[in-house]
């Protein structure tokens, strides 16, 4: 076993990229398992732009199981995996279900069998608070209830997690793992070498906004105002990328030094802080002087109205807390779409 090969599965993405970024800072060694359905082979680029190294890719669709098995076998000598690998968007996911089921779950069973057979033991799963459905109190902990999935892109992470925990608890598994519920993941890396890149239109707020001010999309739609929040828009608890990324490294290294606490742990990864798509507007208005054009449109299915996170557990037991504000996010993501865009 290669004391520091951690294999990332959808590392070309916006969220596992920037973990690949922090994962390098900190030592390890990384190994990208991408199919690139989501993401573009240019990131490597800037992933070598940002930490001087090349780090070595697999376009795999891990989904299938045979091609899965084959990648592992080739990285059997890997100590642990990040499991990003996933479609993510909400409503395309109401629109698409057996896709989502197909890609979400196949792949992640196909990849769990890997690890048993190479005697893999340190998981990180790639979850979402999209498993608290529409949550009853505000904030939510790690020990809220699991309400029914608003979408099937939730309910994927909800059965993902019952896998997991249903794995973990037999008597002689060895796998150590950590679901990490994340919120909304915005920005992006200060070099602007990084970043999200939507494929298409993009289904996030922060994306469809800085294309929207750049000229690329005619008009933002906010999704309902009739939300009961202080302004009738859905509030969430957005986080940046690089925070998230951080959070990443750090539940990682608390399991290959065991010191995890049961083999099975799950942690919120969010500011503690709920804002407004409207709040969203005004700080990225504010932090780069530029106008949005948006409207008011109707309420999206699959959105629920309000979450954040409680965040003390993370920060109490991972000592990792966000550093970042909202006006850096936004500021960040503007930076990145300028650079996209050649500004």
């Amino acid at each position: 076993m290669s004391d520091n090969k951690i294999i990332v599965t959808g590392g070309m993405g916006y969220i596992g990229s920037h973990t690949i970024v922090e994962l390098v800072n900190a030592g390890y060694d990384p190994v990208i398992i991408d199919n690139l359905s989501n993401s573009n082979v240019s990131v490597l680029e800037g992933i070598k732009g940002i930490t001087q190294r090349k780090i070595a890719f697999e376009e795999v669709d891990l989904s299938d199981s045979n091609a899965c098995r084959e990648v592992f076998s080739k990285h059997k000598d890997a100590v642990g995996v990040i499991h990003f690998a996933a479609l993510k968007a909400v409503g395309e996911s109401v629109e698409q279900p057996i896709r989502y089921y197909k890609n979400n779950i196949f792949s992640m069973i196909n990849v769990l069998e890997a690890l048993t057979t190479h005697h893999i033991d340190n998981f990180i799963f790639s979850s979402s608070c999209t498993v608290y459905g529409e949550p009853k109190k505000l904030p939510v902990t790690e020990k809220s209830p699991i309400q029914p999935a608003t979408s099937p892109y939730g309910n994927t992470k909800q059965v993902g997690e019952e896998i997991l925990q249903e794995a973990m608890a037999i008597e002689d598994s060895t796998i150590r793992t950590i679901s990490l519920r994340y919120f909304n993941p915005i920005g992006a890396h200060k070099s602007t070498l990084i970043g999200e890149l939507p494929l298409g239109i993009p289904n996030n707020l922060l994306p469809y906004l800085t294309q929207t001010a750049i000229g690329i999309r005619e008009q933002l739609s906010v999704f309902g105002s009739d939300y009961n929040t202080p302004d009738g828009t859905a509030i969430r608890d957005y986080i940046h990328v690089v925070d998230l990324a951080e959070a990443h490294v750090v539940a990682l290294t608390r399991l290959i030094k065991k010191q995890n606490k049961s083999n099975y742990e799950v942690f919120n990864l969010g500011t503690g802080k709920g804002n407004s798509v409207l709040e969203v507007i005004k700080s990225f208005e504010r932090s780069t002087g530029e106008k949005v054009n948006y409207k008011i449109v109707d309420r999206r299915p699959g959105d629920v109205e309000a979450v954040y996170a409680d965040t003390t557990f993370a920060r109490e037991e991972l000592g990792w807390a966000t550093k970042r504000d909202l006006d850096e996010m936004t500021a960040s993501a503007w930076a990145w779409e300028k650079k996209l865009r050649g500004q």
